[in-house]
């Protein structure tokens, strides 16, 4: 299973941008986005199951969407007003089974 992620961008904050990740495989039960800022730990920014169910992050909430194209294979993250302290590498990350399976990570800058 490759997972390739794309989105790549520095942003002003309140701007927006999207991140897309697309599989190679399918089967996967949830699929999900994850970040790791400098100096801290990674951590969840949303995710959704195959059922179409979603969780966010408090800090993204009402900001961040994330949804999927199951014609394309695909799972996106729109991303609106960011901040500054949105900044860090993103990563795709999906499972399936006992499986888990992460993309090369994406660096998001959200700067003036």
């Amino acid at each position: 299973v490759q997972l390739q992620a794309s989105g790549v961008g520095l942003v002003q904050p309140g701007g927006s941008l999207r991140l897309s990740c697309a599989a190679s495989g399918r089967g996967f039960s949830i699929t999900a986005w994850y970040r790791q800022a400098p100096g801290k730990q990674r951590e969840l920014v949303a995710s959704i199951t195959s059922g179409g169910d979603t969780n966010y992050a408090d800090s993204v909430k009402g900001r961040f969407t994330i949804s999927r194209d199951n014609a394309k294979n695909a799972v996106y993250l729109q991303m609106s007003s960011l901040k500054p302290e949105d900044t860090a590498i993103y990563y795709c990350n999906k499972v399936r089974g006992l499986s888990n399976f992460w993309g090369q990570g994406t660096q998001v800058t959200v700067s003036s």
